[in-house]
């Protein structure tokens, strides 16, 4: 039986928060059994959908985890398990107004009458990046003629995938003049155009749409066929900022944010450049020297640091037993192709095992193991059969890691060389 399709309550009102609704379905989740998905008739959650991330809330008393969309049916999924408030938000002291849980949780069952509540700061900050990436994009056509073939909005990114290079002086351009048309408190505009309006329309869309487009407008700027909620005018975007830019499959993938997630950015960015400033005692506009400076001596002190431990590896090797087939070495803080360069030496002087060893107990040992005459895997064979090492390689040489102190790997060692 086909399940009658949910009344999408925010689509008449982006802005409310609270809804009653009767369960049509509840069946418990296939993945967790501490979670049911419910589907009611009619919802104020926007499910996942479009590149943007579903709203979160409460319904019934129950966390709503996540809100999927199929053929017109909305699937709620609440967690049974959660507290009577997101504890998550109240340790991070971000409690939000309409988002608190009901105190009595209501019976979860196909006919029982429930009461609904969005989070209003998560839809809204949605709302702020959805609608700033549609002034975004629709500049980006007018200028380009680029297509966005790519969008995804999360909790803490949003990105635009568009069908052509844009430098970076016309991203700053487009940048600039979104954030004109956030200023012009412009307001933006839904209408449901039918078959014969849309079909003398210009407008922007990612994908063929079957049934009633759903139009959104920015005067000016963008018409674009869009299922999420907006704002109701530009102003309450607040700004845009973009915040990373790369090539992209052809074209260019642009990340931005919008509005408190932007500011809430650049309070994380203001307080790393704050904490370097003190720790440089220098001013903002010194810290690139400052970290340059650094980088460079750290690389200097690296390569003479490389210098003197190579010559402590050669004092070392050179101390090792001459009257023996097998020769072993532990030694911290060796790069990888050093130990390796170290093994090629020993086994032209070693007929048996030549064994090098990185590390220290704390954090474990990288190693590798060569030989001319044996087959090293059943050296690693027995690391890991005694110890849980892990690797492996030819019969020649082999590489690996143990999480192991030295005196166990000696021991080992004891065994089989």
């Amino acid at each position: 039986m086909s399940m009658t399709e949910t009344i999408k309550l925010y689509d008449r009102d982006a802005y409310a928060i609270e809804f009653e609704a009767d369960i049509i379905s509840c069946e418990p989740n296939k993945a967790d059994d501490k979670q049911f998905d419910i589907i009611l008739n009619q919802t104020l959650f926007f499910p996942e959908e479009g590149g943007q991330s579903p709203d979160m809330g409460i319904l019934g008393g129950y966390r709503v985890v996540d809100v999927q969309i199929k053929n017109g049916v909305i699937t709620h999924t609440v967690d049974i398990s959660a507290g009577d408030c997101c504890e998550a938000e109240k340790e991070a002291g971000k409690q939000i107004t309409g988002n608190e849980f009901e105190p009595e949780k209501v019976e979860l069952a196909a006919g029982v009458h429930v009461h609904g509540k969005i989070d209003w700061q998560h839809r809204f900050y949605n709302m702020q990046q959805h609608s700033g990436e549609h002034i975004f994009s629709g500049i980006v056509h007018r200028r380009f003629g680029f297509e966005n073939v790519g969008f995804h909005l999360s909790d803490s990114v949003v990105t635009m995938d568009f069908s052509g290079v844009i430098s970076p002086e016309d991203i700053a351009e487009v940048e600039h003049e979104v954030n004109v048309a956030i200023s012009k408190n412009i307001p933006i505009e839904v209408t449901y155009p039918s078959k014969d309006e849309l079909a003398q329309m210009e407008y922007r869309s990612k994908i063929e749409i079957e049934g009633q487009v759903r139009i959104v407008t920015v005067p000016g700027y963008d018409v674009c066929a869009c299922c999420a909620p907006h704002v109701k005018r530009t102003g309450e975007i607040g700004m845009l900022k973009v915040m990373n830019y790369q090539n992209y499959k052809g074209g260019v993938r642009i990340s931005i944010l919008c509005g408190f997630r932007a500011l809430e950015a650049f309070r994380q960015k203001c307080g790393i450049i704050s904490e370097l400033m003190g720790i440089f005692t220098t001013n903002q506009e010194a810290i690139v020297d400052n970290v340059t400076k650094l980088k460079a001596v750290n690389q200097s002190l690296k390569s003479e640091l490389g210098t003197a431990k190579s010559a402590l590896l050669d004092y070392k090797v050179a101390e090792l037993p001459a009257d023996t087939d097998n020769a072993v070495l532990f030694e911290d803080g060796i790069d990888t192709n050093t130990a390796r360069n170290c093994v090629n030496g020993l086994v032209e002087k070693y007929s048996g095992f030549s064994a090098f060893f990185t590390g220290n107990d704390e954090a474990g040992y990288s190693f590798i193991i060569g030989s001319k005459n044996a087959d090293c895997n059943t050296v690693a064979a027995a690391l890991r059969n005694k110890l849980g090492a892990r690797g492996g390689g030819k019969p020649v040489m082999v590489q690996g890691s143990v999480k192991a102190a030295k005196s166990e790997i000696e021991e080992v060692l004891k065994e089989v060389l």
